[in-house]
């Protein structure tokens, strides 16, 4: 009997693929083996820029990015990271911003780099949802791109070195920030109850974005072939397993991604996580838009150019 196929894989451990993880789940035909990187970006900017695994959790734009600057990985439509973004631009209490259009002709900070995935939904969703004119803001960026060679609009700034977005928030500098997700009694955030408005809009039919895909080494798909939807469908059957446990729990019994999952299920009623090419086709295709439209693609894409051949009529 042949040996497995043996993959060094990076995915931060959480319910849609524990399963995988714990081993209960495996790959046919291959092993994963799971490496932890604490700070997952660390791990995207190692395969963007030295490919270091052969399997890895990959934020949507980032890979989009990389895929552009011709790096030698490919996606599958494992959409294994969601997340509800009218939060993400935040202020400080009493700056005296009464909407999202005050933003324009100012200075907004963007958590780490300007082509991070939770900025450009965020972003997005004020253009869309509030129509703030994003040309007319100056986004100033406290951290570099994970794909060294993007190089972003003019209007795209960086923040000093070592200097801190909340800082440049609480003194005034900054009219507000994007993705940083900050903590603090003396921030708030810009759209008011921005759960309650992001569910809002899913049930009105808007969709629940995606954050995180996976990818995988193209010299590990073309040297074995089928390895590609071997993986994708493990990621399915650990998802089906996360599933069955989260439809015993309420939304206000869990936390995180978890409650995410289970509201946005709740408002939809139908699967808040599906894979495949084509069950994620609109909330894609508008992350793509939104990228052409923030300068961080050049063209729009086709959704068959960015995912492996052997999983687009995939789904599960």
């Amino acid at each position: 009997m042949s040996e497995p196929l043996l993959l060094r894989t990076v995915t931060r451990t959480q319910g849609a693929n524990r399963a995988l993880k714990d081993g209960e789940v495996k790959v046919h035909g291959a092993e994963l083996r799971f490496e932890e990187v604490p700070v997952l970006v660390q791990a995207f900017r190692r395969m963007v820029r030295n490919l270091d695994f052969d399997v890895c959790e990959m934020a949507v734009t980032t890979y989009l990015c990389a895929k552009a600057a011709g790096v030698a990985f490919t996606a599958i439509p494992v959409l294994l990271v969601r997340g509800l973004h009218h939060g993400a631009a935040q202020v400080a209490i009493g700056s005296g911003l009464s909407s999202p259009a005050d933003l324009e002709g100012r200075r907004v900070g963007v958590n780490r780099g300007y082509t991070v995935t939770t900025g450009v939904w965020g972003r997005g969703i004020l253009k869309e949802r509030y129509g703030v004119d994003l040309e007319n803001v100056t986004w100033v960026r406290s951290g570099d791109e994970h794909v060294a060679g993007y190089q972003p609009p003019a209007n795209v700034v960086d923040l000093g070195s070592g200097e801190s977005l909340l800082e440049h928030l609480t003194d005034g500098d900054l009219a507000a920030v994007v993705g940083a997700d900050i903590d603090d009694p003396r921030v708030t955030s810009l759209i008011p109850d921005p759960e309650r408005a992001a569910i809002d809009d899913v049930k009105a039919g808007s969709v629940y974005p995606v954050n995180h895909l996976v990818v995988i080494k193209d010299d590990v798909v073309r040297a074995n072939p089928g390895v590609a939807s071997a993986i994708f469908d493990a990621f399915v059957e650990a998802k089906q397993s996360y599933l069955r446990r989260l439809a015993s729990c309420e939304a206000d019994t869990l936390a995180g991604l978890d409650r995410t999952n289970r509201l946005v299920w709740d408002a939809t009623g139908s699967d808040p996580i599906p894979y495949g090419v084509e069950a994620n086709r609109t909330v894609l295709e508008k992350l793509v838009s939104y990228a052409v439209d923030q300068k961080i693609l050049s063209r729009r894409v086709d959704l068959e150019e960015i995912f492996d051949p052997s999983t687009l009529g995939l789904s599960g």
